[in-house]
């Protein structure tokens, strides 16, 4: 629907208290830098838990609004129609974009919401009157105040009046970076970009940690995962992509360990080098896509000794999710489509025949101390490469 005003209706964030204008500040943060890549020019104004975002007659109002759905925090995005604050304007509104609200449908309900109580006509006399002009305007359309095909929202505020036909979801979740910082484990999979989205909805700022392993990875799959962290960067903003060669760390363990326990030994030197990564940049928490059963570094023993390893907290949010259900989300948020590409990663690099899939800490300590952790860990982490990652 064509529109010349937009509102983001706030989500959880109204629950805060005195901090309020704390995550409020954030959203507008976020949704300034996303309108300076929208054609036109954009005024904003707050009230009521509802951001207006006002446009000049050159402003890309569908941009913006599809720009608008990727803001963590805002839980619906509406096209609305501004007018004065009168039972008349109001009115004149709806005549005049009629055939916009009502498209198809054959039943309606005009919706009222009146956050001025000095207006003269209650929420369900507004109702009453302007979908008395409706029907008039349209008589061959039927109330229906249960389920109708459209509902017209009729809204009274402080300072204007808005008509819509409702409002498309929203991101929803806590603004970027009002949780803090994490560090997103990122591979070329399905699972990690989910993951990372998870955590970002949730207010952390995210960088990401690429493994590579050449010659046994290609430039083409570091290509892949940087285009995963531009996807992520169109909900989160900026990303720092950070990433470390296992080359040596992978032949080591192959020539000196028992195979079978190859997998989880490189995860512990992932997550080490992950954690030395994370308060490197002041990231508070390490970020990963396992699920629960998965593969066989994702059984419960194996997580419980790969958990071992780092001092700060690993957040895990797909662990009780299925395939179907992390799928689901990575198409949601354009991620699937690349990640299916066929390149390798350092983990597809030296896969056991057999893994053990219920393996001890005594089991690991014993491979381990046949290692020169430390300096296997400082070698890796000398191969760092950053690189910043941008939205769109």
């Amino acid at each position: 629907m064509r529109s010349d005003i937009l509102l983001l209706k706030y989500g959880e964030v109204v629950m805060k208290g005195l901090n309020r204008s704390y995550f409020d500040n954030l959203i507008v943060r976020r949704v300034k830098n996303l309108l300076k890549t929208v054609e036109g020019e954009f005024t904003l104004e707050y009230a009521q838990s509802t951001l207006c975002i006002l446009g000049n007659e050159d402003a890309d109002m569908e941009d913006a609004a599809e720009k608008m759905k990727r803001v963590f925090g805002v839980a619906s995005v509406c096209r609305a129609f501004r007018c004065e604050k009168s039972v008349e304007s109001i009115r004149e509104t709806v005549k005049e974009h009629i055939e916009e609200l009502v498209g198809d449908a054959k039943t309606f309900k005009c919706e009222g919401k009146r956050s001025d109580k000095s207006f003269p006509l209650s929420s369900p006399a507004l109702s009453a009157e302007i979908g008395g002009t409706v029907l008039q305007l349209m008589p061959h359309l039927t109330v229906d105040v249960n389920r109708p095909d459209v509902v017209i929202k009729l809204e009274v505020r402080d300072k204007y009046a808005a008509v819509h036909g409702g409002g498309e979801k929203g991101a929803g979740g806590m603004p970027n970076g009002s949780a803090g910082h994490g560090m997103l484990l990122l591979s070329g999979g399905i699972d990690s970009p989910v993951a990372g989205y998870l955590m970002a909805k949730r207010g952390l700022t995210l960088d990401a940690l690429y493994f590579d392993s050449p010659p046994y990875t290609s430039e083409a799959a570091a290509e892949k995962v940087q285009s995963l962290a531009g996807a992520l960067a169109a909900y989160c903003g900026r990303i720092f992509m950070h990433t470390i060669s296992l080359t040596e760390i992978q032949e080591t363990l192959m020539s000196a360990c028992d195979e079978r326990l190859f997998t989880i030994l490189l995860r512990r030197f992932m997550m080490r080098l992950a954690e030395k990564q994370a308060l490197d940049v002041g990231a508070a928490a390490l970020i990963t896509g396992e699920s629960l059963g998965q593969v066989a570094s994702q059984t419960l023993n194996a997580l419980s000794v790969t958990n071992a390893v780092p001092e700060i907290p690993v957040f895990r949010p797909c662990i009780a999710m299925d395939k179907d259900e992390i799928v689901q989300i990575s198409r949601k948020i354009g991620t699937f489509d690349i990640s299916i590409l066929p390149y390798e990663d350092c983990c597809t690099v030296f896969v056991p025949r057999h893994p053990n899939t219920r393996p001890t800490m005594e089991q690991i300590l014993e491979e381990e101390a046949k290692l020169d952790i430390e300096g296997l860990v400082e070698r890796a982490f000398a191969t760092r490469r950053h690189k910043k990652i941008t939205e769109g």
